[in-house]
């Protein structure tokens, strides 16, 4: 089952200011606008499997996700890929964390500052 449906409800609830459209359910992402112009890609597989990517208004693009692919991070499995390719430990998820805990957030964070640069401070 897919948790999409269920998030996207909730973001409806907690933070429909935040966006410029509802979000969109595709076959197994949900595409979120948020009001600054950043875009979302939000794939959810579980509570603990995510991938979250997302495009700034300018053309850069961030993501998190929770791919085993970065072992010596403080959060592995979780991760944040920087707009210039770096990989470094996620300041924002927990892999222990409802998905709903964790989008919102995120979604908190890029309303504020899309390239998370305070939070990677």
């Amino acid at each position: 089952m897919s948790l999409h449906p269920h998030l996207a409800s909730v973001l409806a609830t907690e933070r429909a200011d935040c966006f410029a459209a509802q979000p969109r359910l595709t076959q197994d992402a949900m595409l979120l606008e948020l009001a600054n112009g950043v875009e979302i890609t939000v794939r959810y597989a579980a509570q603990d499997a995510y991938s979250v990517r997302w495009r700034c208004p300018d053309g850069k693009e961030l993501g998190i996700d929770t791919a085993p692919t970065h072992p010596g991070l403080a959060t592995t499995p979780n991760h944040l890929h920087l707009a210039e390719g770096l990989v470094v430990a996620d300041p924002l998820t927990r892999t222990g964390d409802t998905a709903e805990d964790n989008l919102l957030r995120i979604i908190d964070a890029l309303m504020q500052d899309p390239l998370l640069a305070s939070e990677c401070a």
